[in-house]
């Protein structure tokens, strides 16, 4: 008994796709899959991400921010690692009222953390997440990177999982519609 021809051209092309696919797409897929991992954890490890300090005023106590913007900058302005004079060296403020904290992130990946009551300096970090995310989704290399390379290993990624699949249940199906056959026999 001769095979479907339709079933015949889906394994040699899942194969040629899974093959071929998992070799084009290996160093993409290898880049974003060790980023990944390291961002699972960037929460946990000091080394990525620096762990959010608390302020005087942190907790149930947090009263809203008592310090200004002048004041911030001028905290972040006093540690040398930084290296800000103005606010064009300063990539985003992140505001944690519940902790007390505001987080300068600095253009030169240095995280610098001021207590929104006193407007001292509690915490100064080199922040390596936002790299390993840059890296993680190809726009470290070029916006065209992740355009032409990181997108298209995503689908190339999800096509290897769906022949992967289809390739592991291939043998199951057939050992079924055998027993099947040796039923009806």
């Amino acid at each position: 008994m001769s095979r479907n021809p339709a079933v015949k051209f889906i394994n040699k092309w899942s194969r040629k796709l899974h093959r071929w696919g998992a070799i084009a797409f290996a160093i993409p897929a290898v880049i974003v899959l060790s980023t990944g991992i390291l961002l699972q954890f960037k929460k946990d490890v000091a080394w990525i991400q620096p762990p959010t300090a608390k302020g005087a005023m942190s907790g149930d106590a947090a009263g809203g921010m008592t310090i200004s913007f002048d004041d911030i900058l001028a905290a972040a302005a006093s540690v040398p690692e930084a290296e800000v004079s103005s606010w064009d060296e300063i990539d985003r403020l992140d505001v944690r009222p519940d902790k007390g904290i505001v987080k300068v992130r600095c253009k030169n990946s240095w995280e610098v953390q001021v207590d929104t009551a006193t407007g001292e300096v509690v915490q100064v970090a080199y922040r390596r997440s936002d790299l390993i995310e840059q890296i993680h989704d190809g726009s470290w290399f070029h916006d065209l990177a992740k355009l032409w390379i990181f997108l298209p290993n995503g689908v190339a990624l999800l096509c290897l999982w769906l022949t992967g699949m289809y390739l592991w249940i291939l043998p199951i199906w057939a050992k079924r519609a055998g027993r099947k056959r040796r039923a009806e026999a």
